[in-house]
Parts: structure tokens; C-alpha cells; sequence
């Protein structure tokens, strides 16, 4: 079957074509259309669709293969805000040593560069990739801090495996242990095969970041089902992409996430069943835990319906800010699903948020509509202690 282009003309309505097969794979096809409405398109900012290849895509009832959907690996897009790049990075860093990974070089995949850096290592070396996929499994030791992991931009450069589990360590195709570490212009995904929703082996990390004081800059982060596992610690996100599906977002990092694009793909697993997921899943389980994650200048787009997120936690915050919610938002906001206790500690927070899907009149009992003085310490870079060891911020 031929699928119709997306139209090209500016400020029209944008139509996005959606492409189903049967489990048989039979002639009994059918084509979900979508259309924003005017008034989303008024509200809107730039649409992601000119930022990025959007993949027209067949997708089996029975299943989902992330290597049948082709997420679009995305092109970098210059935007006035972006003043952070390779050269000023390296520059800041300071290191010592390169080491750079290709075909026609020393170390022809990742690992073995990352195995190259000596334990306990002090000062910061540059593992620099050349363009291209590297299909395998990487991991960053607790013992080989000060690492910056340069790749030729998001586009071009992709880390990718496909493993699922029960175990979201297990099944993660990137892991980084090691405090001190920068990444730039890399595409990290997990394109397993994912089951019916709720199945035992529907975990599918694309990346978990469990060290300290990580930054991940122009990267881009790809799976179904948990695609970012930001397991704890301090961390930094800026003008990164992260699509998924279901909680797509989790742990009890402490982070900002800066100018970034966050998509939600709703996938059709059975004609009978929806699947509503949510962008955020965090931990938190105490008042003494400083983590939470903050959306800072963001923007949210979809297929489907989605959650901002759900209470994992006793004490989840997330906290949106100054971004931008496309009509996939849930006009409830939130989910305290997989937390049946008390809602009187979370901090489920939004503050002048703007588009389709910051309509308030539906949103949960216990969200919250922050002030400028309420929100001001978390869109502060202070947060993360970001002065003390960030190369470079927003």
C-alpha cells in the first residue's frame, strides 16, 4: 500500500498519515488521519515536523518492532538559542587525550574505546565518534569518570541495540556509572521488538544515566516503553529529543531538561485497547530527596493521548515550565496510577505553560499551578549545582 505524502505548504493544517496493517498482514488495511485544529496551529511554535524526518510507517496489530517504525533519527536544527556546540564543549573540557572511533580507525566500536580509558581516571578525555551506527551495547564503568562522548551529530551518529527485559538495567542499549560525563550529538535507542502492553519483557532502555553530574547536549533518545532511564544523580538535558510511548521518562534523577522536544507515539497494539502513557514516571519517596524533573522551554508533541506523568513515588515532582503542550496532553494532566497513597506531597507542577494542552479546566485535584516565586528555584540552574561543573548551560 502507498501512504500519501505530508503537505508541504506553511501555516496550513498539518495532516500526519498513519498507516496500519492487520496481524495478517492481509489486504484489511486501514488509515488513521489526524488533524490539528486552527487554533493549535495558532498556539503553536515551530512544529517539530520541520525539525526532523518524519517516517511514514505499517505497524502490525499483534506487535510492534521498533525497527519497522524507522524513528526518524533527528537532524540537528539551529535555533537562535543554540550556542552550545562540539567546538565550544571541547574547548571547555580541556582534555588531554582523543581517542576516536570508526571503521577506519583504532577502535572500531564504542566499548572498546571506553575500555581504552584507565580506571580511576581524573582528567577528561574525548572518545570522539565517527558518523555512523555502532550496533552494540555500551557501558560506562563507575570507575572511568570524566568522559565526553562526541558524536558528529545526532543525525549522523547513532548508538543502538535491541534487548527488552524485566529489568530495566538489563535491557538498557546505553549505561552510564561513571560521575563526569558529557555526551553530544548522539541518537541513543533501543529498537527491541515490544509485546502487548503489560507483557513481562516490555522494558526497552534506549540509555540510563546513574552516574553524577551528566549532560547530554543535541542528543536524542528512542524507544516504546521507558526510553530514558534516569535512574539518580545530577543531570543536565539541552535541545536533546526523547520519544516513547509509556513512561518514556522515569527515575529520581535531579534534572533539568532545556529546550528540548519530547514526542509520544501512540501505538495501536490491539483494535479493542488504547494505551495511555505518560511522559514522566518519578520517584521520589521522600521529603528529604532533592530530585525532580524540570521542563524548561519544552515542547511536547504526540500521536494519541498521553499523561504529563505519574506518581511513582510518594513525593514525584515534575515540573513543566514556559513549554509548549500539543493537544496529546490528557486534559486531566496527571496520573497517580501505580501510587494509590496520598497526593498531598507530590509536586505535579505547571507554570505558564502555552498551547492546546495547557487547558487547566480538567486537570487532577492535587496539579498545581506554580508562581514565578514557587517555580524560580527550579528553573534556576542551581537546582543541579550546575555552576559548579557544567562545561556549559543555557
Amino acid at each position: 500500500m502507498r501512504c500519501a505524502s505530508l503537505p508541504q505548504r506553511q501555516n496550513r493544517t498539518m495532516h500526519l498519515l498513519l498507516c496500519l496493517r492487520s496481524a495478517q498482514l492481509s489486504s484489511n488495511r486501514f488509515l488513521l488521519y489526524l488533524r490539528t485544529s486552527k487554533a493549535e496551529q495558532n498556539n503553536a511554535s515551530p512544529s517539530p515536523l520541520s525539525a526532523i524526518s518524519l517516517h511514514l510507517f505499517l505497524i502490525p496489530s499483534t506487535h510492534l518492532s521498533l525497527s519497522s517504525f524507522t524513528f526518524p533519527i533527528v537532524a540537528a536544527h539551529k535555533k537562535s538559542h543554540d550556542r552550545i556546540n562540539a567546538p565550544l564543549l571541547t574547548s571547555k573540557i580541556a582534555a588531554n587525550r582523543s581517542i576516536i572511533v570508526g571503521p577506519s580507525e583504532e577502535f572500531k566500536t564504542v566499548q572498546a574505546a571506553i575500555d581504552a580509558v584507565p580506571e580511576g581516571n581524573k582528567e577528561w578525555i574525548v572518545v570522539h565518534l565517527r558518523a555512523g551506527i555502532y550496533r552494540e551495547k555500551v557501558v560506562i564503568p563507575e570507575d572511568k569518570d570524566y568522559i565526553f562522548l562526541r558524536g558528529s551529530g545526532k543525525g549522523r551518529t547513532a548508538i543502538v541495540w535491541d534487548d527488552s527485559s524485566t529489568n530495566n538495567t538489563l535491557s538498557s542499549t546505553f549505561i552510564v556509572w561513571a560521575d563526569n560525563f558529557v555526551a553530544f550529538g548522539i541518537s541513543f535507542k533501543n529498537d527491541a521488538t515490544m509485546g502487548v502492553a503489560n507483557t513481562p519483557y516490555n522494558q526497552s532502555v534506549a540509555a540510563m544515566v546513574a552516574g553524577d553530574k551528566a549532560a547530554f547536549y543535541h542528543c536524542a533518545f528512542y524507544s516504546a516503553h521507558n526510553t530514558l532511564f534516569d535512574y539518580r544523580g545530577r543531570h543536565y538535558y539541552e535541545s536533546c529529543y526523547v520519544q516513547g510511548n509509556i513512561d518514556f521518562i522515569f527515575g529520581r534523577g535531579q534534572s533539568i531538561f532545556q529546550a528540548s522536544i519530547l514526542t509520544f507515539i501512540f501505538v495501536l497494539q490491539d483494535s479493542r485497547k488504547k494505551i495511555l502513557g505518560s511522559i514522566t514516571a518519578q520517584n521520589r519517596e521522600s521529603a528529604d530527596e532533592t530530585s525532580g524533573f524540570v521542563f524548561h522551554k519544552a515542547k511536547v508533541y504526540g500521536v494519541g493521548d498521553v499523561y504529563l506523568g505519574r506518581a511513582k513515588g510518594a513525593y514525584s515532582r515534575v515540573i513543566f515550565a514556559e513549554t509548549y503542550l500539543s493537544k496529546t496532553i490528557t486534559p486531566r494532566g496527571w496520573t497517580n496510577w501505580s501510587y494509590d497513597g496520598e497526593t498531598d506531597n507530590l509536586l505535579h507542577g505547571e507554570y505558564e505553560c502555552h498551547g492546546p494542552g495547557s487547558e487547566l479546566g480538567s486537570r487532577v485535584s492535587w496539579s498545581q499551578q506554580l508562581t514565578k516565586e514557587e517555580v524560580s528555584p527550579f528553573l534556576s540552574i542551581d537546582f543541579i549545582d550546575g555552576k559548579e561543573w557544567l562545561p556549559a548551560y543555557y
